[in-house]
């Protein structure tokens, strides 16, 4: 069965978290036994990635239209061969996207959107500083051409970066982009309060990108990094080749599955040496319950 996969996010109050939980699970029970994937929900609004059969998607979404207009935030489908969550989940957050920073607010200001097939006028101009908001495992599968990558390992290092390698007075224009576009929302509303004046963020992210500029027009290099079993996508969505390792989680290249260090479930480079013997006994378990159950494919 083919899945039909919808990234979502908007910024609304959300005044009982749990109750919303409680009506989302009840939904799925009666009307979508197919859908996997997550949604966060926070006092700040819903985000998720969740994939089913199309017609059980369309349910839900129109379920989730109903109670936060979602369709009025960001929302953007594609396809996926394979299931690709192993089940559903909603869980509650404090923070749909954690920065632990209060004045950063999507609620109260966030940048100016720049929609796809603008952003390379944009990202053009050379008073315009670039900037990935995203970790750096997600940078290594793709980045737009003269990007600046913060390299960090967590979006809470974010802050700190921005206060020891940026200027207000000196960046006068910043334009940022992720994946969906929904820590782009977090990361301008922080830069605004503290004094960056002309802050813009690609609409829709990398995926709405990818999805609207043809690659013989792209500035975009690589494929883009997604949380789900594709791992990765490129332009029109369609499915890459990375694969991502189950042990430690780094997104790998075709060649780096070539390594005499990767099992399949188990281990790569990155990870190989890292392993104690009850790591690796637990992986080894946890991949055999998995081939039993789904195959092969992972």
């Amino acid at each position: 069965m083919a899945y039909k996969v919808a990234a979502l996010y908007k910024f609304t109050p959300v005044e009982d978290i749990e109750t919303l939980r409680k009506a989302i699970y009840a939904f799925y029970d009666t009307h979508t036994p197919s859908l996997c994937g997550t949604l966060l929900l926070a006092p700040e609004g819903i985000n998720g990635t969740i994939g089913a059969a199309p017609e059980e998607l369309d349910k839900m979404i129109d379920f989730l239209n109903d109670l936060l207009d979602i369709k009025e935030g960001e929302l953007k489908f594609s396809e996926a061969s394979e299931q690709p969550f192993n089940r559903f989940k909603v869980r509650p957050k404090k923070e749909l996207i954690t920065l632990r920073k209060p004045e950063a607010d999507p609620n109260k200001q966030v940048g100016e959107y720049v929609e796809a097939q603008d952003w390379n006028d944009l990202i053009n101009d050379p008073e315009v500083l670039l900037l990935d908001t995203r970790n750096d495992y997600e940078t290594k599968v793709g980045i737009f051409e003269g990007a600046v990558d913060p390299n960090m390992k967590v979006f809470t290092e974010f802050p700190d970066w921005v206060e020891e390698n940026l200027n207000p007075k000196k960046h006068k224009k910043v334009a940022m982009f992720c994946t969906g576009g929904i820590r782009c929302e977090k990361a301008s509303s922080y830069m605004l309060a503290h004094g960056f004046e002309n802050v813009y963020h690609l609409k829709g992210g990398i995926l709405k990108y990818l999805e609207t500029v043809s690659s013989d027009e792209s500035k975009w290099k690589g494929d883009c990094f997604v949380f789900d079993q594709r791992v990765s996508v490129g332009h029109g969505l369609s499915e890459g080749d990375w694969k991502v390792c189950h042990a430690c989680r780094e997104p790998l290249s075709a060649e780096e599955t070539e390594r005499p260090e990767f099992e399949h479930g188990i281990s790569c480079h990155y990870c190989k040496d890292t392993l104690t013997p009850e790591r690796e006994k637990a992986l080894r378990e946890r991949q055999k319950h998995y081939s039993e159950r789904y195959g092969d494919a992972q």
